[in-house]
């Protein structure tokens, strides 16, 4: 899909760009951005930022800017582990952290099994950055930001899909690794810069305010153009969101005659 994603971001306006997104998904929850950042100190240049005062996960830090609409900085220091640390890249993949010994017993049987999870998950880079921010993106604060972070329900996350698929067609393939889903989102498009979804995780809903009929995209911004164009085109021909249920007994033919003539 590369060779039809925007290039150039720094005339992007961010609040036309999530009109287009609630235009045509009513999306819920405030679509956001997340930076990583070099040295602390351009991360705090971030205007109006918010730097934690407790402990946090990275899901609450996350649901700070989508839930509260705030603008947030961290560092390794305000994360409560390295289980969240080491998906943004602010700890290394240690040969503790992949034994993950923590979460036998919890979340898988036993060590082994454990340790196959950790290998699994996908990892923004260590070693390259050291703070890291959220934002909504209509505040234009992490102009631009690395991802952005899209909250949806199954029914708006396909037209989404659909709308990213309108050119530059590509089948879209993910993973889930249970917990720690953040890795199957953020971590993976900080990995990558390919959209990915997610289903997010136990400690997302628990700690991070994400609903139990979301679902999560983490997604570069310079795809976000072409996702609302091609939601455009797809309105046009009638199939847009909510999705109108025609009825399970009716004569589907005056239903698909509309779409397919």
């Amino acid at each position: 899909m590369s060779d039809v994603i925007a290039t150039d971001l720094t005339n992007i306006d961010w609040q036309d760009l999530v009109d287009g997104l609630n235009r045509y998904l009513r999306l819920r929850t405030t679509p956001i951005g997340m930076k990583l950042f070099r040295a602390v100190e351009e991360m705090e240049t971030v205007p109006r930022i918010r730097r934690p005062k407790n402990i946090h996960t990275t899901d609450q830090i996350v649901g700070q800017a989508s839930r509260n609409g705030w603008t947030v900085g961290i560092t390794a220091e305000d994360l409560v582990g390295d289980q969240c640390r080491t998906v943004v890249g602010l700890a290394p993949r240690s040969d503790e952290w992949l034994a993950g010994k923590n979460m036998a017993g919890v979340w898988y049987e036993n060590d082994e099994e454990a340790a196959k999870h950790q290998q699994a998950m996908d990892l923004a880079p260590f070693g390259e950055h050291v703070a890291m921010a959220v934002s909504p993106l209509t505040s234009g604060r992490l102009n631009p930001p690395d991802i952005a972070l899209i909250y949806a329900t199954p029914a708006q996350m396909i037209l989404f899909i659909n709308g990213l698929q309108w050119t530059g067609y590509k089948k879209l393939e993910w993973g889930c690794v249970g917990e720690s889903a953040c890795a199957d989102s953020w971590g993976r498009a900080l990995a990558t810069g390919e959209p990915s979804l997610s289903i997010p995780c136990f400690a997302e809903r628990r700690y991070g305010g994400v609903m139990e009929d979301e679902l999560l995209m983490a997604i570069p911004p310079a795809y976000l153009p072409k996702v609302i164009e091609g939601l455009d085109r797809l309105s046009r021909n009638g199939l847009r969101y909510p999705i109108p249920q025609y009825g399970i007994n009716n004569d589907v033919r005056a239903g698909m005659s509309v779409s397919y003539g």
